[in-house]
């Protein structure tokens, strides 16, 4: 009973989280993170959710004694209103360095896949129904309720960080891969996306944890 209990705790607490880890990558010649300014960039057309998340990740770096500045305040607004060229890219990363900044954190949407679970109750394995009769009873509900089966949405997010001044080959310090399962609330999103980067920066060793 006491396992049982637990197990249903674990599952209350996480359940509760929509942002997984997935897989990292961090230069093995870079031991930590120390820039003198740092850029952070959400590459998404909703203004308000971009602005909540660059927020937010300032602020989560600036209490770790890393100066970050938002990149819908340092980048001109007319930037992303059209497709850039290399040339048009690397003339703002200049103007970027020229402004001091020596990092920039970007963060970016690489997919959604479409799922679908089994309405809570109903997934649950049960051998002791041994008659086709009481087994086909009980789940018959699924030719009359639509609600029999969730769908739901998996947003593959990358967040990368580089060093700008570095040699062009070795300018990735670190990547991370998360899935946000089925986001409903802007910002309860990304505070728990976020939480997740530090969490993944700090136990890597690129930056220092409060």
């Amino acid at each position: 009973m006491k396992r049982i209990l637990l197990w249903a705790i674990i599952l209350v607490l996480t359940s509760c989280s929509s942002t997984r880890f997935v897989d990292s990558w961090k230069n093995s010649e870079v031991s930590a993170l120390q820039p003198d300014k740092l850029l952070v960039i959400g590459m998404t057309d909703n203004l308000t959710a971009r602005k909540i998340f660059e927020q937010e990740l300032k602020t989560a770096l600036t209490r770790r004694n890393i100066k970050a500045e938002e990149s819908s305040i340092f980048l001109d607004g007319s930037f992303t209103e059209s497709k850039k060229s290399q040339e048009e890219i690397n003339a703002m990363i200049a103007e970027l360095s020229a402004d001091g900044f020596d990092a920039v954190m970007i963060t970016a949407v690489k997919g959604v896949d479409e799922n679908r679970s089994y309405t809570r109750g109903y997934y649950t394995v049960r051998y002791n129904w041994q008659r086709f009769g009481r087994y086909y009873f009980r789940y018959q509900d699924v030719y009359y309720h639509p609600g029999y089966y969730d769908d739901y949405k998996v947003y593959h997010v990358e967040t990368s960080l580089y060093d700008i001044k570095a040699d062009e080959n070795k300018s990735l310090v670190w990547v991370g891969s998360f899935d946000i399962v089925n986001p409903r609330n802007i910002t309860s999103t990304v505070d728990d996306y976020v939480e997740k980067i530090i969490q993944q920066l700090e136990q890597e060793g690129l930056i220092d944890a409060l």
